[in-house]
């Protein structure tokens, strides 16, 4: 990307002014180093966002952004419903609440290591992963809408996990407002079989150890020491986050029609808020919130039978689970008085400041905790949300590493085999049933994690806690 077109901000934010039909400017938050590896499309998108009814502030985009669909991935837009704004799918990305969830599992490195590979073999068994995989869970019509409702808790009623694990997660484990009704026949039959599943692309579970510490006292609140191994989950709605912005997509291009809105780019396809068509969105983006929420709940569950089974002095506790890809009523400071606000945060995490009343007890004097999911065989982090980050990006920050070529580029550059043969070289057991998907999230196709969170960090949007190494990566 050409940095010359930006202002500079500071050493680590670049931002373009108001112009043209934007009605806010946009910041982007990277080094130079990022910037220049950033397609010159971010930009592009970003600025179409900047140009939507009712936005407000600036519309912002993560160290790990990168192009997406009509919204760039990494990228964070708020609207006012006063003042006409929209809410739109794209914003929001297909695959809805995607999130990732980190598990304690009161074990040390070396307590696991003998075990290592039964333990992969044994979760690539018990977990079901990879394009169209099921699960043994089949949801009636009547299973479905309470599970769409009731979300991680309607998991726990049904025996997958405690109550205690819903107080780590955000919403407590529910969206409320959800719709079920509004979720389209099609959206439910896609994810009758799915629950429980990890599904494909960049979804994993991974087995990690706790390799250093940046934030003693944050990494202590947060119950993480060097040397322990934990296990993460990142997934999410399946097919049926897919299929509702699907059906939504066709639905806001007639309704922005409708509403005299001019999109630059058809893949912007919004509806006023306080529209049918806006409100029927909401409701079912709930409805898949809590879909994700429940579905890493039940992989939670298979993930615990699993230790059980290898490792029976494991106590797998939650640590945390938070969404990337949402849309969500906040309230936040803009010029000294507060606003509720439609947050869109695709590709980006909620990233909470120290004191935030939404924050569990255990949290709220060190921030929330922000988990940071890195590529195939390279660290993944644990942050803690900024107090700075609620004015600089609407209490948001990055979710990833971020993609740095397409999986077309990168199924050309490596084969599966090779990439699984590299990993297992340095110790990380690598289980798949797609040669081609290993191929395409191989840990050169992204950018370096490291200087994504070291850009997240210098921009004051959430500091280092902990840097996990993978052990053991079970892929989609």
């Amino acid at each position: 990307m050409d940095i010359n077109r930006f202002e500079r901000l500071s050493e680590f934010a670049f931002g373009i002014p108001a112009q043209k039909n934007m009605r806010v400017p946009v910041v982007i938050y990277a080094d130079e180093a990022l910037m220049y590896n950033m397609d010159d499309q971010v930009a592009e998108q970003a600025m179409n966002v900047a140009a939507l009814p009712g936005i407000v502030g600036a519309c912002y985009v993560m160290p790990d952004g990168h192009w997406g669909y009509g919204f760039p991935i990494g990228g964070v837009a708020a609207f006012d419903a006063a003042e006409g704004g929209v809410v739109s799918a794209g914003g929001v990305g297909f695959d809805i609440s995607c999130g990732v969830r980190t598990l304690y599992t009161g074990l040390k490195r070396q307590q696991v290591e003998p075990v290592k590979s039964q333990l992969a073999d044994a979760l690539y068994r018990e977990v079901p992963v990879g394009v169209g995989s099921r699960g043994p869970i089949h949801l009636n019509a009547k299973a479905m809408d309470e599970m769409l409702y009731g979300g991680a808790k309607w998991a726990v009623r049904q025996g997958f996990g405690a109550p205690q694990d819903l107080e780590r997660m955000e919403e407590r484990g529910q969206m409320e407002g959800a719709l079920p009704d509004e979720v389209s026949e099609q959206a439910k039959n896609r994810q009758r079989e799915e629950m429980g599943t990890l599904g494909s692309g960049n979804h994993y579970l991974e087995i990690q150890e706790v390799a250093a510490l940046q934030d003693t006292e944050a990494a202590a609140a947060f119950g993480l020491a060097e040397g322990d191994v934990v296990a993460t989950i990142h997934c999410g709605s399946r097919g049926l986050g897919h299929q509702i912005g699907t059906d939504f997509l066709k639905r806001m291009q007639l309704a922005a029609a409708q509403s005299g809105i001019h999109l630059p780019d058809r893949q912007l396809a919004c509806a006023p808020i306080e529209s049918e068509v806006g409100q029927s969105y909401l409701g079912a983006m709930r409805a898949a919130i809590n879909c994700a929420l429940a579905n890493r709940q039940i992989i939670t569950h298979l993930t615990r039978t699993v230790f059980d089974g290898l490792l029976p002095q494991a106590k797998l506790d939650l640590l945390y689970d938070v969404s990337h890809n949402t849309c969500k009523l906040e309230e936040h400071r803009m010029d000294s008085h507060s606003r509720r606000l439609y947050v869109h945060r695709k590709g980006a995490t909620r990233a909470l400041g120290p004191g935030h009343p939404d924050l569990p007890e255990v949290f709220r004097a060190q921030g929330q905790p922000v988990l940071i999911g890195g590529s195939m065989g390279t660290a993944s982090y644990v942050l803690a949300g900024s107090s700075e980050s609620e004015r600089r990006s609407f209490a948001s920050a990055c979710h990833g590493a971020g993609r740095s070529m397409s999986r077309h580029q990168a199924s050309k550059q490596w084969r599966g085999r090779q990439v699984i043969d590299e990993l297992a070289a340095r110790g990380i057991i690598v289980r798949s049933p797609s040669q081609r998907g290993i191929a395409e999230e191989a840990p050169g196709a992204y950018k370096d994690v490291h200087e994504v969170v070291l850009a997240a960090e210098r921009a004051g949007l959430a500091r280092p806690v902990a840097k996990l190494t993978p052990m053991v990566c079970i892929k989609g």
